[in-house]
């Protein structure tokens, strides 16, 4: 009987070790797929919708994994020890197990290699391709957009750029792979240093109890001893190498103690790298949208019809009434206001801080656009772990947080703040809590509030649509934005998003300059 259930549990085991397979197999597949060409694969789905599946085929495929091996198991066993179709050899418990376990390991080391896991140089190689591919899309756009605005021409623009999205998007998808090793060796290693740490300590602990063991007696006693003088000096030379030795370790344990925070800080700012690269992901994905639903307008505007097309442009009254009265969405407001009231402010803020209106306009649309991506936690009927308390960062932004708050006569635990990053699976990274359009967090909010109300002659509220405005383009100014220099504005725009210059996040500050070359277009139609 137990052979028999022994038998069960090995093919269970290679069953769920199979499902392990095809689960590995599917996912490399369809997520190629995915990251290739979204719009074409995706089947109208969202990026969490995919996730919801991702989630939800992995089990079902585990269950069926335990389901295949136990009515396989009980196929063979009635096959081979029932009927008796195999030969003797093969029916030991000895070679049973030695059968499944050399399967299993057959099917979990040497096969998935084949199919699954690539090396580091594998990765910076595929990024280099990527990378080649989409800076040969920008040279033909650059063509393109200079030909004659015909139909034809427009689609294969709008094409070119979903696929340089694409491109984009599968870029930033082995950044974040390659990321995530990172952050799984900085996690390993914090462990073992710590591991060290704990290891130390118990050192020090140990020399300082038999110090204090020995220092309880007096050199009287000690020369009064059995050993008389000669162990008197023994001990006396043993009790100064114990002192010698905690010095040592104490010095080691000071040693070990700043790997580790230094390896604290790189997790930190390896955390940091994943929540921008999350965010540019997300930035990708609407663009890829956004370029797909330019395109469906079109064909159902002129139904493919060059004529409709150029009727189209041509009716510029049209167009600037369409311009003026659509709705400029903004995160963290109670009432949306449209994209000429959107103008008429950034164009006052201008006045007082020399910022471009398109290049403002285009920030904080960004910014909106993350923010609602990321989702508003604090709000009447969140749980408590989207209130503030849990998704700001506890040393840098919740006391400020009530100070700005209680100074605008506000609930602190009712005021809408974005939620965190969450990856794939659910988890959070790094720190929400950005406040209002503009979508500053408490510790940078207080650095500009003054400024702000110098301009407005008002307190300073993160949630007020011109307060948001005025804010963003006093960060922008300090940032360099002033010039109106291309170069200087893309430099100003990286800086707001990430604090730095880092090519990685590259997406934000080339989006925002196409954003604010379009809106300086719909500025120009307003007239």
């Amino acid at each position: 009987m137990v052979k028999k259930y022994l038998y069960i549990f090995l093919f269970v085991v290679l069953g769920v070790i199979t499902s392990f397979l095809v689960h590995a197999v599917l996912e490399i597949l369809i997520i190629n797929l995915l990251v290739l060409n979204f719009t074409a694969y995706g089947l109208g789905l969202t990026w969490q919708a995919w996730f919801a599946i991702h989630r939800t085929g992995t089990i079902l495929l585990l269950l069926a994994g335990i389901g295949f091996g136990f009515q396989q198991s009980v196929y063979w066993w009635k096959y081979i020890y029932v009927d008796k179709k195999y030969p003797r050899k093969f029916r030991s418990a000895k070679n049973i197990v030695a059968i499944f376990f050399l399967s299993a390991i057959i099917l979990q080391f040497v096969f998935p290699l084949t199919v699954s896991a690539q090396t580091r140089e594998e990765l910076e190689t595929e990024l280099q391709k990527i990378e080649t591919q989409i800076a040969e899309y920008e040279k033909e756009l650059t063509t393109t957009k200079t030909e004659k605005q015909t139909l034809t021409n427009k689609i294969n623009q709008l094409k070119k750029e979903q696929s340089k999205i694409s491109l984009q998007i599968k870029s930033t998808n082995i950044k974040i792979k390659e990321l995530g090793k990172q952050l799984s060796t900085t996690e390993t290693n914090i462990q073992k240093t710590t591991q060290k740490l704990n290891q130390q300590k118990k050192k020090i602990t140990s020399i300082i109890r038999v110090l204090q063991e020995r220092d309880q007696k007096s050199s009287l006693e000690m020369l009064a001893g059995a050993g008389g003088l000669s162990a008197f000096f023994n001990e006396i030379e043993a009790l100064e190498k114990l002192s010698q030795n905690l010095i040592v370790v104490i010095n080691e344990t000071k040693e070990i103690k700043g790997e580790l925070e230094t390896q604290h800080a790189d997790l930190e700012t390896k955390h940091g790298e994943q929540k921008n690269l999350l965010a540019i992901q997300t930035l990708q994905n609407q663009n890829l949208q956004t370029k797909t639903n330019e395109q469906n307008k079109i064909f159902k505007e002129t139904q493919g019809k060059e004529t409709k097309y150029q009727e189209m442009l041509s009716n510029s009254k049209k167009r600037a009434q369409e311009i003026k009265s659509r709705i400029y969405e903004l995160l963290g407001i109670g009432t949306q206001i449209t994209f000429g009231e959107a103008v008429e402010i950034a164009q006052w803020v201008s006045k007082q801080t020399k910022i471009r209106p398109a290049l403002l306009l285009a920030v904080l649309t960004q910014e909106s656009n993350l923010g609602k991506n990321v989702g508003t936690c604090n709000r009447t009927g969140d749980s408590p772990s989207k209130s503030w308390k849990a998704v700001m960062k506890p040393d840098r932004d919740q006391t400020l947080f009530l100070t700005i708050t209680k100074e605008l006569g506000m609930n602190p635990d009712l005021t809408p703040v974005s939620c965190p990053m969450r990856d794939a699976n659910g988890n959070q990274i790094g720190w929400g809590g950005a406040m209002g359009p503009a979508q500053f967090i408490p510790s940078t909010w207080i650095l500009y509030k003054d400024k702000v109300s110098v301009i407005t002659g008002k307190t300073a509220n993160p949630w007020d649509i011109r307060d948001a405005f005025v804010a963003a383009a006093l960060l922008l100014k300090d940032n360099g934005a002033t010039s109106s220099n291309e170069n200087a504005e893309w430099r100003a725009a990286m800086l707001y998003f990430s604090g730095s210059i880092n090519l990685k996040f590259r997406f934000y500050g080339d989006n925002v300059l196409a954003l604010a070359k379009r809106y300086e277009e719909d500025i120009r139609a307003l007239g």
